[in-house]
């Protein structure tokens, strides 16, 4: 995970495929001005964006942009649709891929103010990757009411008196398949749930609902979008989303009776020739009325074409739902990374493995991040956009040489955009730390420091205003201190070998980060999870002081999602959900409560949470503004 700016306590990020419901937010102060919702200038058909292969231009209009879509995908179609053959299955799992990045999206987690000063939660009580950034979660609270969210119910606890009391509890419509989540925009809870129906194809339907009488709760707007939640992030009172699809629902036909290969395959590029623009751009579904997400005079295309999909970023002021700006980018992409002024999408793939024969087309069809490697080229594609009220216009565009694992590899600081790569076949069997600077619409390289952890793997990135500490491992645990005050010319520090990793990295003041994580031993072999407290006073010289280790079969669960990790800076107490696999299936989840002393050692008792695997993974500690820490669970909320 990461964070960014100076060493302020944020958290460092896990970067591994983990299973957070990746979305976000940002909350400022009551006294925030409303941000405007109007729509962003259309775009100049055929001007160029960026420099360069990795150029965006405008799409033009809905013909144009149709005829580019259909030129750019006719080599994908075979006798069997997308891909088929031998292909088949894989190409319907990258078509999906995009619907199942919501419920197995990277970890999120808190962010600093960038400086290694103690972070704290939202003021809606999330661990969140960014300061001012505020993310979705199954528990939210502003102090008076506690709202939780159990299968489809939003459930309202009162949490002024001596105990949480349930006052409300809202049916919402739909039978949703993953996990909803929510936001809470001043009186209003903005609730998120996905789908998918039998092909796969996944459909995020947003409900407003209204909490002004907490004990009355209300829907006040529905709106389904026909594409997959790969972000939600709330700003003051704007929510923006990002959407992704990828090559549409076609109907194709297959070689069977007397139609041959060779026909089918004519049949089914006639069926894309004849292929609409509703059928590539995502529609939404609001009030009965079905409409694009995005305009064609609003959508932008890659001058050359690297992979098929579609990303709509969408804003609204919470406070008027039905009004939105919107803008999209013809390319597939997974991974959002946002701060409070900007937001970039990276496009990684793979290499290595099984998966190499068919590395171009797959990366063609849907780019990764793919376990165990990078893009089919080596490189990763980043797009920026600068963020103002509901808007988001475009930037410009760069590339890096690695794989941008997740949004934790992420950064942005002053217009240096900071990144985490792991190897390619463009680089060496290294990690490395990559600057870029944003300069007449494009992303240009600015600096590199490589040969971080030779041969490992990154777990976990926390970045600062003018410092990056990476956690990489593959039997010892190199913790690495990297100076950024010189963008251009970023540097390696020092380092720390202790066994094992910290998979999550949490600031907590006087230059210290609480790691949280695995235990091993020389051999790398796991003995069970760990906290341990991290000095970088100087960070030439990190030191390990105080150290809690749990049994074999406990994990850590900060690594896996970072929101079941609390820090409370005025009582220098941590809170992390653990959990315990049973060896006959099954899991019970505790809550960790571990006090920090001024040396950095560490006091830990535990509390039993819950049992089953969806009960802890839903597990929470939730601060509120008046020191309180809840304990809420799918089925009770109550004061530690």
């Amino acid at each position: 995970m990461k964070t960014s700016k100076t060493l302020a306590i944020t958290g460092v990020a896990a970067l591994a495929l983990g299973g957070a419901f990746a979305l976000g937010v940002s909350v400022g102060g009551p006294d925030s001005p409303a941000p405007r919702a109007t729509k962003a200038p259309p775009l100049a058909a055929g001007h160029p964006l960026a420099a360069g292969d990795l150029s965006l231009v405008a799409a033009g209009d809905c013909d144009s942009l149709l005829g580019w879509y259909v030129d750019n995908t006719r080599d994908l179609v075979t006798a069997w649709g997308w891909g088929g053959g031998i292909m088949y299955g894989a190409t319907d799992l990258l078509m999906n891929r995009a619907d199942l990045a919501g419920t197995a999206a990277a970890p999120e987690a808190a962010a600093a103010g960038k400086s290694l000063n103690s972070q704290s939660s939202s003021a809606t009580g999330t661990n969140v990757q960014e300061s001012g950034v505020d993310e979705p979660d199954v528990v939210k609270t502003n102090g008076s009411v506690l709202l939780r969210m159990v299968g489809d119910d939003l459930v309202v606890y009162d949490v002024t008196g001596k105990a949480p009391k349930r006052i409300a509890r809202l049916d919402l419509p739909g039978n949703q398949k993953a996990q909803p989540e929510l936001l809470l925009v001043g009186d209003d809870a903005v609730v998120f749930s996905q789908r998918w129906d039998a092909t796969g194809t996944a459909s995020t339907r947003v409900d407003t609902v209204d909490l002004s009488t907490p004990g009355s709760p209300k829907i006040t707007d529905s709106t389904s979008y026909a594409a997959n939640l790969l972000s939600a992030r709330q700003y003051g009172d704007t929510v923006r989303l990002v959407l992704g699809t990828g090559l549409p629902m076609l109907d194709f036909v297959s070689p069977q009776g007397s139609l041959t290969e060779k026909e089918a395959l004519a049949k089914n590029r006639q069926v894309l020739a004849h292929s609409t623009i509703s059928d590539w751009l995502p529609s939404l579904t609001d009030g009965g009325s079905t409409k694009q997400v995005v305009d064609c005079a609003d959508m932008a295309r890659p001058e050359d074409f690297t992979s098929a999909g579609t990303v709509s970023i969408v804003g609204w002021s919470g406070s008027t739902p039905e009004v939105r700006s919107s803008t999209g980018v013809a390319t597939g992409s997974q991974i959002v990374y946002s701060s409070t002024d900007r937001l970039y999408l990276a496009t990684s793939g793979f290499s290595g493995g099984c998966m190499d024969c068919v590395g171009p087309l797959v990366h063609r069809i849907m780019p990764g991040p793919w376990p165990g490697g990078g893009s089919a080229d080596g490189t990763t594609q980043i797009h920026a956009f600068r963020l103002d009220g509901t808007d988001a216009s475009y930037l410009g565009s760069g590339e890096v040489e690695g794989n941008v694992d997740d949004r934790w590899a992420m950064d942005a600081v002053d217009g240096t955009l900071r990144v985490a790569v792991s190897p390619t076949s463009q680089t060496g069997d290294w990690n490395s730390v990559v600057t870029l600077r944003e300069a007449k619409g494009s992303l240009e390289p600015l600096g590199r420091v490589d040969r971080l952890g030779i041969g490992e793997q990154i777990q976990s990135v926390r970045w600062f205003d003018d410092l990056a500490v990476l956690v990489t491992f593959r039997q010892v645990d190199p913790l690495y201190a990297v100076d950024l005050s010189h963008p251009a010319h970023p540097k390696a520090l020092g380092s720390l070998k202790v066994p094992g990793y910290s998979d999550y990295l949490h600031p907590i003041g006087d230059h210290k980060i609480l790691g949280l994580g695995i235990d091993a031993d020389d051999q790398g072999m796991s003995r069970g999870g760990k906290v341990a407290v991290f000095d970088l006073t100087d960070p030439k010289h990190p030191v390990r002081q105080g150290q809690n280790t749990y049994a074999q079969n406990i994990q850590v669960m900060a690594g896996q999602d970072p929101r079941q990790f609390t820090w409370v800076p005025a009582s220098h107490t941590a809170y992390t959900v653990i959990a315990r696999y049973g060896r006959t299936g099954g899991m019970t989840g505790w809550v960790s409560v571990l006090k920090v002393g001024a040396d950095g050692s560490l006091k830990r008792h535990n509390l039993k949470g819950t049992e089953g695997y969806d009960d802890v993974a839903a597990l929470r500690t939730v601060p509120l503004p008046d020191g309180r820490v809840a304990l809420v669970t799918e089925d009770s909320a109550r004061f530690l």
